[in-house]
């Protein structure tokens, strides 16, 4: 697969419902074949020729009801094809200037018009099909009916989503593809698009933009959410469901209409703790162990428990001096943090007495390593493996299956983190987990089978975000930083905004906007969802004394990080007024502070505990490039404007200024729903108003947390940084825009976007051929990061 998002690819994942035939879907594929050669202004002047003539000829079979709908329905496909085109021919005029490079033709504007193309080609399909087969006697007039009608509302809310990118056009700086202006503004504009209706998406119309392999894997999820809702519901919250119960309601798997308003419901009023309970199923024993019978078999498969102890790490600019690694302490204080060891041969120190006595039983069907007579060496290289699930579920066991394959095709020991998740820990525990495990891995390289010559980083999803921040906070600290980063399909802007690829989470069955906010917010321990008295009655007396429970600690937590977050920024701020520090050094956070106090727990060599102020004050040739990397997560508020550049590069910015200069001024200040022209109404949804909780806190601009906010000297400390995204991905801008401002600093920065795919294709990897390819970039981007040579080291003086 080339690595590039191609444009004039086949339309294959012009949908056909999961009901059809097969024979259905082959004429579907022939007729994308005959399609996609099309421009955007034929393809649209066709269907509209077609419109019109089934049109005229169901007008002419009488007053019938179906041939009334018939035509009616025809009538709008016309009117929203001949509305579209024009909106759509003018994002795709300027998409070009949002492009990493010419290499890489890949942003939210160019997937949003793909994605409309998707919807057109089938259409014009459709109506072929109608104009020969109307007078047939084997012509299913009610469900090419119900089909078109479908595709009809599709292609209306995607003209909606159209005129939103013509707005996020005209608002954002040249270049900038995250709506920018005040939070009012924003908040609005989200709301707003919100109250879309969606259900058309997840019925009939399920998948239609994605390949054709993966659409009959979105139906079985698609209907087994719309069962796990109801038994959710009925206060089965995950305990106590069986993986065969979930996909049982044989009325959702009949009546796509029925499933798609029901999935509707679902994400705009379950909370996280729902999408939690889902995305856990793949935990449960049976299927995991299904997962693990087509994966690879390894020999190493070991669930560790690393003690909340703290170690010195020597530092990177002089190896004679060392900083102190402390155990995670946010929230919860300190605690074991889990790791599992994966690799798939049995390699030197991996069977260890001193490795073995951190094994933690996984239960009483967990095997444990049996010591063998012949072991490989150890490995040049490590992974250390970051997995995604949204901050709020899922562990290294959910991607075992794709990681044995990965230790089977690189040949290096992968350590997989199991970071506490959110609500339960929110930011930062999940950052100083992964941290204390980085270091841990890099300092104990040799009980883990490898030599540590080369170590990569590797995760998906919230894991590359976490990526990232572990990097950051490795240069902070002074300590060794990564020899590379692979992150697939990372979130890198968690502030609550829009963008042109995230407008696409209307119709993603797997990251709708609604979802995302509300990981978002339990991560930023900002969850404020209100419960209806339903709800309230669903849980039981135990359930409202547990969630009562729950809203306090929460509030007592966002009240004492909101006065810690001011208090810091306010010392910060008195730090640059005055030349000599008087204050006591700031530390990683008040944890931290009181375990490093004299006389504490600690007690570690005062010439080894150097803080990050104290390393700020050294030479900057010492430690590192930029001062404010010495600061800490928890001290780092969000970056000045200044610091942080989204624009276009020189050679691209007269020419985006003067397409933002052709909208006209009036649509830079109008409300979302001027957006639209005059007579244009999309469809509204009928569950009323989404809970979905659009997280203000500051801390969400905290470039630990949103590393795409972060300084340029910040990301100068980053090391190369290979990145696979999903063309059809509502996270693809931050990917997109995390690029650009890497290569605008110089840095190495390599970006391939899979087409055709959603997001978390890693997990589907051995799902279809096209899943399969993408899963092996993935792979080969790691190859690349372990075969470079290590830098030369700095003699000390």
């Amino acid at each position: 697969m080339a690595p590039g998002f191609c444009w004039h690819s086949p339309l294959s994942a012009l949908a056909q419902p999961a009901a059809q035939p097969g024979g259905a879907q082959k004429r579907s594929g022939r007729a994308s074949r005959l399609t996609h050669s099309m421009d955007l202004r034929t393809m649209t002047q066709s269907l509209v020729t077609l419109a019109e003539d089934n049109m005229a000829f169901f007008s002419s079979q009488g007053p019938g009801e179906t041939a009334r709908r018939l035509s009616g329905v025809f009538a709008g496909v016309r009117e929203q094809a001949l509305g579209l085109e024009p909106a759509l021919c003018r994002l795709l005029s300027v998409a070009h200037l949002f492009d990493l490079d010419a290499e890489t033709p890949a942003n939210g504007y160019r997937s949003l018009v793909h994605t409309a193309r998707c919807c057109l080609a089938h259409l014009l399909h459709k109506s072929r099909y109608v104009a020969s087969n109307r007078r047939s006697i084997f012509f299913r007039t009610s469900h090419n009916l119900a089909e078109l009608e479908a595709y009809l509302a599709a292609l209306t809310q995607l003209r909606a989503l159209a005129y939103y990118a013509q707005r996020l056009l005209a608002t954002n700086q040249p270049g900038g593809l995250f709506f920018e202006g005040d939070e009012g503004l924003i908040a609005e504009f989200l709301h707003e698009y919100v109250t879309l209706h969606k259900g058309c998406f997840y019925g009939r119309c399920l998948g239609f933009q994605f390949t054709p392999a993966i659409r009959p894997f979105l139906q079985t999820i698609s209907i087994g959410l719309v069962s796990f809702g109801e038994h959710y519901k009925r206060n089965e919250t995950g305990l106590g469901v069986t993986a065969s119960s979930l996909f049982t309601s044989g009325r959702f798997a009949i009546d796509p209409e029925l499933r798609g308003a029901e999935f509707e419901r679902i994400i705009q009023n379950l909370d996280v703790h729902f999408w939690k309970a889902f995305w856990n199923i793949t935990e449960i024993e049976v299927l995991s162990s299904l997962a693990n019978m087509t994966s690879a078999t390894v020999r190493v498969s070991r669930l560790l428990s690393l003690p909340p102890e703290a170690f010195e790490m020597p530092l990177t600019a002089d190896p004679k001096l060392t900083v102190t690694i402390s155990p995670p302490l946010a929230h919860s204080g300190p605690g074991p943090v889990l790791v599992r060891l994966i690799s798939y041969d049995l390699r030197e120190g991996q069977d260890s007495e001193l490795l073995s006595s951190l094994v933690k039983s996984e239960g009483p069907w967990s095997l444990e390593l049996r010591p063998r007579p012949q072991q490989a060496p150890r490995s040049q290289s490590l992974v250390v493996h970051i997995h995604g699930g949204g901050f709020v579920a899922q562990t290294s066991k959910s991607h075992e299956p794709y990681l044995k394959s990965w230790a089977q095709e690189l040949g290096v020991p992968i350590l997989s983190v199991d970071y506490s998740l959110a609500p339960e820990a929110p930011f930062p525990r999940a950052l100083e987990e992964c941290f204390y495990a980085y270091c841990w891995a890099v300092k104990h390289c040799a009980l883990l089978g490898s030599t540590g010559e080369r170590i990569c980083l590797a995760g998906d999803s919230a894991g590359g975000n976490l990526c990232f921040t572990v990097s950051l906070r490795a240069a902070a600290y002074g300590v060794r930083v990564p020899d590379g980063i692979m992150a697939a399909y990372p979130a890198t802007m968690l502030q609550s905004t829009a963008s042109p690829s995230r407008l696409l989470s209307l119709m993603d069955p797997l990251l709708p906007l609604s979802v995302l906010t509300k990981c978002v917010s339990a991560y930023a321990g900002g969850e404020t969802e209100e419960h209806s008295d339903s709800d309230q009655k669903a849980l039981g007396v135990m359930g409202l004394v547990r969630r009562d429970t729950a809203l306090l600690f929460r509030d007592l937590r966002v009240g004492a990080s909101s006065w810690l977050h001011s208090f810091l920024d306010l010392s910060g701020h008195k730090s640059h007024t005055n030349s000599v520090p008087t204050a006591e050094p700031m530390r990683r956070s008040v944890s931290e502070a009181a375990l490093a106090q004299p006389g504490g727990p600690l007690g570690t060599d005062s010439l080894k505990s150097l803080t990050l102020h104290n390393l700020s004050l050294k030479d900057s040739s010492e430690t590192s490039n930029s001062p404010e990397l010495s600061m800490s997560a928890e001290t780092l508020g969000p970056s000045t404007p200044s610091d942080v550049n989204f624009l276009v590069g020189p050679d691209h910015a007269p020419e985006a200024a003067k397409a933002q200069d052709e909208l006209s001024t009036k649509d830079r200040g109008c409300s979302a729903r001027a957006a639209f022209p005059e007579g244009f109404h999309p469809r509204r949804s009928s569950q009323g108003p989404a809970r979905m909780p659009l997280c203000d806190s500051p801390i969400v601009k905290n470039p630990f947390m949103s590393p795409l906010l972060a300084s340029d000297g910040m990301l100068q400390s980053l090391p190369p940084v290979h990145i696979v995204a999903c063309a059809l991905d509502p996270m693809l801008d931050d990917s997109v825009m995390f690029a650009r401002r890497l290569r605008g600093l110089g840095k190495p920065v390599k970006l391939r976007v899979v087409e055709d795919l959603p997001h978390g294709f890693l997990s589907l990897a051995a799902l279809c051929r096209e899943t399969r390819q993408a899963a092996a970039q993935c792979v080969e981007c790691i190859r690349l990061i372990l075969a470079q040579p290590a830098p030369p080291t700095a003699q000390p003086v």
